[in-house]
């Protein structure tokens, strides 16, 4: 597994059609990547989290908008697509008691190897953890 700490910035946003596409248009234009996006509703607004090429550049981009940012350190980790890869990450986790409070992934059916976005409760120990 291919593994490192990376900064996510969370999104608190109107939950109305248009508004993702204006971040990803602005995230276009200043030429940042999105390496992870996830998003979660309420009836009010939206949770956006997002891992990005250039992180403090979007993040000053977001407040000079007055877009309310809170950033997390989370932990990137390539690994292997295959039943029980979760699972090692989990228990491995459960073993350091660090709790994961969430995560996210995508991969294609086919592909190798694919990318977990994982919120700790402390992601240098997870970190420390998974690299035991």
């Amino acid at each position: 597994m291919n593994m490192h700490l990376a900064l996510q910035l969370s999104l608190f946003l109107e939950n109305k059609p248009g508004t993702l596409a204006r971040v990803c248009s602005a995230l276009h234009d200043a030429k940042i990547n999105i390496f992870a996006v996830s998003t979660s509703d309420t009836t009010d607004h939206s949770v956006v989290r997002m891992v990005l090429s250039d992180p403090r550049k979007a993040m000053q981009n977001f407040e000079e908008h007055g877009t309310m940012v809170v950033e997390n350190d989370v932990v990137l980790i390539e690994g292997d697509n295959q039943p029980g890869s979760h699972a090692k990450i989990a228990t491995r986790l459960a073993k350091a008691k660090v709790n994961i409070e969430y995560c996210y992934c995508a991969t294609a059916s086919k592909a190798r190897k694919g990318l977990l976005v994982l919120k700790a409760s402390d992601a240098r120990r997870a970190l420390k953890a998974l690299n035991a």
